[in-house]
């Protein structure tokens, strides 16, 4: 037996239509789909508001000649050694590095790590993307939503 519930929606026409443009923009199958998934998108930003334990992953664009920048970098995760969960380094070119650093706790925490690294001299950029860890997309028994 099956767990999906049907629901009826009233739009007005242009925005039933945008919809249907955002639906196929996107390349989901169906309306169903793609309502599913800003549903979830919002259950995460909801996790991230309320300061429950959430993923995150932190891109930063840095110059590594930069005098002590590496080290400083260094120093800030381990200083977030308990939210830190892996990193990854990349050379773009001579000078310019790519890191990636997936972390997981306190919504505050990560945020804060993410401004400690931006603030540094030679970090070019930064940004935070949020995750969630899936707790609040998946029911309890049922598997995924």
């Amino acid at each position: 037996m099956s767990d999906l519930v049907r629901l009826s929606i009233s739009l007005e026409g242009e925005l039933a239509a945008e919809l249907d443009r955002l639906v196929e923009h996107s390349r989901y199958e169906n309306r169903s789909e793609f309502i599913r998934d800003l549903i979830r998108g919002q259950l995460v930003e909801e996790e991230w508001q309320q300061g429950r334990e959430v993923l995150g992953t932190i891109t930063l664009i840095y110059d590594h000649h930069t005098g002590g920048l590496s080290d400083k970098l260094n120093s800030l995760q381990h200083e977030h050694h308990a939210s830190v969960l892996a990193s990854t380094h990349v050379h773009l070119d001579h000078h310019l590095c790519a890191e990636m650093i997936m972390l997981r706790g306190k919504p505050a925490i990560l945020r804060e790590l993410t401004d400690g690294m931006r603030k540094l001299k030679g970090v070019l950029h930064a940004a935070l993307a949020f995750s969630s860890t899936g707790k609040s997309l998946v029911r309890k028994g049922h598997g995924h939503v």
